[in-house]
């Protein structure tokens, strides 16, 4: 009998992406959410509120790992209504989450939770990492500082539980988050962002999936639990990071932007500055001292590769 892994929030394209990883090796994939995905995805689609107990915790006894994806994106304004949702949507699917482990008599022996290297300070000064970076303060940091408090609050002896401080995920795919940057960069708009100094945290989606491989794989000595941080080696300044995507595309040049201009650009978008602003100089220690290797660690090397995907599939009209 194949290994299971269920992929809880995983109708969106990361999820996807992880359900065709596993897939490829071998594992069965269960995919948890409200929707089917809306684009075609390997294994099998449960329904599941993020909420209440239901059918949907049969899957996870006996599965060999559980990977939690769910949230409400926070590329949107924060309001009120939409802050108290991105809250919700964490604490709530994540608890739900750790109660059904609690119940079952063969629960994960793994299990990966979201969480996000925007924990960390705006950092321009040295990079941060899991032993001695320095978390931040606001809203978005005191999203990551609760959510992982609550994958920790259900007794689960049996079940270790890693909180993953990913990146920016960047992948070729319907619901990715080229489909928009792309559009930017082609249409020439891409230049430096409020001077471009702000370093830029980011992985590419197969690393993505290949660090959750390795997270679930580990040999018990080895192991690793509690936070690790899912991002490439090589974050870099902004205005470094659009030079090689606009090189990638055979672009020659990006209007720069200031940060007024972002700020209201954000304004009319629905989305936040923060995004682009904050100065997220992230390593992942934990991974590379465990020995984990990136097929794309630097970042030209990963937007030429994600490029040439994006003619190949189709996607270059993006």
């Amino acid at each position: 009998m194949s290994e299971r892994l269920v992929v809880a929030g995983g109708s969106g394209f990361l999820g996807r992406a992880v359900a065709r990883h596993f897939t490829a090796l071998g594992w069965e994939a269960v995919i948890l959410s409200r929707s089917r995905p809306a684009a075609p995805a390997p294994g099998r689609w449960v329904a599941w509120d993020a909420l209440r107990q239901g059918e949907w915790v049969r899957e996870l006894d006996g599965a060999s790992a559980l990977l939690n994806l769910a949230g409400r994106t926070v590329n949107c304004r924060y309001s009120a209504a939409n802050m108290l949702e991105i809250y919700t949507s964490r604490l709530d699917s994540t608890r739900a989450l750790g109660r059904a482990l609690a119940s079952v008599d063969r629960p994960p022996r793994v299990w990966l939770n979201s969480s996000t290297a925007t924990i960390y300070r705006d950092a321009r000064d040295h990079p941060q990492d899991e032993r001695t970076g320095e978390l931040g303060s606001g809203f978005s940091v005191d999203v990551a500082r609760r959510w992982e408090a609550a994958l920790m609050e259900e007794p689960l002896p049996h079940t270790r539980r890693v909180a993953l401080r990913t990146a920016m995920v960047y992948g070729v795919g319907t619901g990715g988050i080229m489909e928009t940057t792309d559009r930017v960069v082609r249409l020439g708009a891409a230049g430096a962002m409020a001077g471009g100094e702000q370093m830029v945290s980011w992985i590419h989606e197969r690393d993505f999936c290949r660090a959750a491989q390795f997270l679930i794989d580990s040999s018990p000595e080895s192991a690793l639990s509690g936070a690790v941080n899912v991002t490439a080696p090589h974050p870099l300044p902004n205005a470094e990071f659009l030079r090689a995507y606009r090189g990638a595309w055979g672009v020659p040049v990006g209007v720069p932007s200031t940060a007024a201009m972002i700020g209201l650009g954000a304004a009319v978008m629905g989305s936040e500055a923060e995004l682009l602003l904050k100065s997220r100089w992230v390593l992942p220690t934990r991974l590379l001292d465990a020995g984990f290797t990136f097929e794309y660690p630097t970042w030209p090397q990963a937007i030429r590769a994600l490029v040439a995907q994006a003619r190949r599939e189709g996607h270059a009209g993006h």
